[in-house]
């Protein structure tokens, strides 16, 4: 293998080969939608939780967790269930909102 120029008309038909793949639409999308991102896409991710209708068993269970977190924190006052409370309500909340939300929207 060389490491020279390709000759001419190798050089042509290469170059014939990238312009009609810079015309691919289709692949341009899938090779942009493969990058890798440094970041989360904040408007993306913002954008899916305002569209996000929980199930009522969803909401259930999660109220169900958050109540025995709860309980096991004022109970044991151990850290962890302290803190995973603190992770967990905040989503309860939120979901149990967007339920009832949804529920008197129909």
């Amino acid at each position: 293998m060389s490491i020279g120029r390709l000759p001419e008309h190798e050089q042509h038909i290469l170059d014939e080969i990238e312009r009609s793949l810079r015309r691919d639409r289709r692949l341009n999308r899938l090779l942009r939608g493969q990058r890798a991102r440094r970041r989360p896409d904040l408007k993306r991710l913002l954008g899916r939780l305002a569209t996000c209708s929980p199930r009522g068993r969803t909401v259930a269970l999660l109220v169900a967790v958050s109540v025995a977190l709860m309980v096991t924190g004022i109970v044991t006052s151990a850290p962890w269930a302290l803190w995973t409370f603190a992770a967990v309500w905040p989503v309860t909340l939120f979901a149990t909102f967007r339920l009832l939300c949804g529920w008197s929207a129909t």
